[in-house]
């Protein structure tokens, strides 16, 4: 039988560039999502959200902007997948932004130290507010959890151990390094960072998803999906509208991420990065990544 899936919402914007993603889970669910999951086979109990942010400029920390708000954030989520591990359950994680992830993996590495995190996204995230002057930590959550130089101590301190995961943790999956800043391409190369690129994840989504599966710990398992890895055309869903006629489209992102999520380790899959007034013009694109997540989370 399968795990119980328990639904938490991260409806916040405050670590983004602009309000947005704070509406993605109450969208999600209005759209049918709960009902889909259930369709498709799955117990679902909705844990319901924690605090509502709405991204504002913070003029007095420019460079790491709303860190206090992100990091109750990151805490909220943490306690919601720690009381729905405690409970057998698997967790679907409706951001928000990607730093969802972090409150993620500071749950499941306390249930399990050699957790791994295959993390599909566009960008590594691996800046911090000195390699960087937008102020934006949706892009710096995994500097954090390596805790690289630079990293903002409040963040830090705040994910239950120091760092919160090892190299040998984390796959990224879909990148574009053009888009890389030269402080993450410097920090990928120093610490043998392992990735595949976008255009391959769009060629080949099941196996790039494998590969990646079989160099993960053999232990419990977080996927993180930042929506931005997606051909921008295809599917017009996340902040970042930087990916036009590149990447995976929907379709193939879908099969990637069955791969994943039907792997024995699987335990949380959490959504980032989408802001559904991309959609406005294209409404049925929501329906259509309801149905991928459907198809992913749905019983092997």
């Amino acid at each position: 039988m399968p795990r119980d899936l328990v639904v938490v919402g991260a409806p916040t914007s405050a670590g983004s560039y602009a309000p947005g993603q704070e509406t993605a889970a109450r969208v999600l669910r209005e759209l049918g999502l709960i009902d889909q999951l259930r369709a498709a086979g799955r117990q679902v109990r909705d844990a319901g959200d924690g605090p509502v942010q709405i991204w504002s400029p913070d003029r007095r920390h420019p460079y790491a902007q709303n860190l206090a708000a992100v990091v109750a954030a990151v805490v909220a989520v943490a306690d919601q997948v720690t009381a729905a591990l405690a409970a057998d359950a698997d967790v679907l994680v409706l951001g928000g932004n990607c730093t969802v992830a972090l409150g993620v993996m500071s749950a499941l590495t306390a249930h399990d130290p050699d957790a791994g995190l295959l993390y599909i996204d566009r960008h590594f995230d691996l800046n911090t507010p000195q390699s960087t002057t937008d102020g934006a930590l949706d892009w710096m959550g995994l500097a954090h959890a390596l805790d690289l130089p630079g990293a903002a101590e409040p963040l830090v301190s705040a994910l239950g151990r120091r760092p919160l995961l090892t190299t040998a943790q984390l796959y990224f999956l879909g990148v574009d390094f053009a888009a890389a800043t030269s402080w993450e391409r410097d920090q990928v190369e120093r610490l043998g960072l392992p990735w595949c690129a976008s255009a391959a994840l769009a060629a080949a989504p099941s196996a790039q998803a494998t590969r990646a599966l079989d160099i993960l710990p053999r232990a419990a398992m977080a996927v993180h999906l930042d929506v931005d890895v997606l051909d921008f055309t295809d599917a017009p869903l996340a902040e970042s509208t930087d990916g036009r006629n590149s990447g995976p489209s929907l379709d193939r992102l879908s099969a990637a991420l069955r791969a994943a999520c039907r792997d024995q380790r699987f335990r949380v899959l959490s959504i980032g990065e989408l802001n559904p007034t991309r959609a406005a013009g294209h409404p049925e694109v929501l329906t259509r990544f309801i149905g991928c997540l459907r198809n992913a989370l749905r019983p092997v």
